[in-house]
């Protein structure tokens, strides 16, 4: 798995989307990462170096993975570009079904009405 920078990453995403619009699914995840060996991150640690930490982004469909690492500066860039690329692909979701406000209210005071009916036994 190779890491793209960022802005080729977004146009591999899109494309990406753009092949599953009629069937398949991407998946993308997000952790943060050092992108250093664990050996590498106690030396500095013991070092008293900071840790530059980054967030690991990475896409696939099931046949490719594509990744890359953007740092605290890039971030609001590249979250504001992601999001315009979710919301232009997000148009194949299906819509909640939604139940009739009025059903709803029937069944709840039905609810309601059918408990208090019920007697409790007396404690003596």
């Amino acid at each position: 798995m190779v890491l793209l920078q960022p802005d080729p990453f977004l146009n591999e995403l899109t494309s990406m989307f753009e092949h599953s619009t009629e069937k398949g699914s991407v998946w993308v995840t997000l952790k943060r990462s050092s992108l250093k060996s664990k050996v590498q991150r106690n030396k500095m640690k013991t070092a008293g170096e900071p840790l530059d930490y980054r967030c690991l982004i990475r896409a696939t469909n099931g046949k490719k993975t594509i990744s890359t690492s953007v740092g605290a500066k890039d971030h609001q860039k590249f979250q504001a570009s992601y999001a315009t690329i979710l919301k232009a692909h997000m148009t194949a979701l299906k819509k909640r079904e939604r139940k009739d406000k009025k059903k709803a209210a029937d069944a709840t005071t039905n609810k309601k009405d059918g408990e208090s009916s019920k007697k409790r036994p007396k404690k003596v």
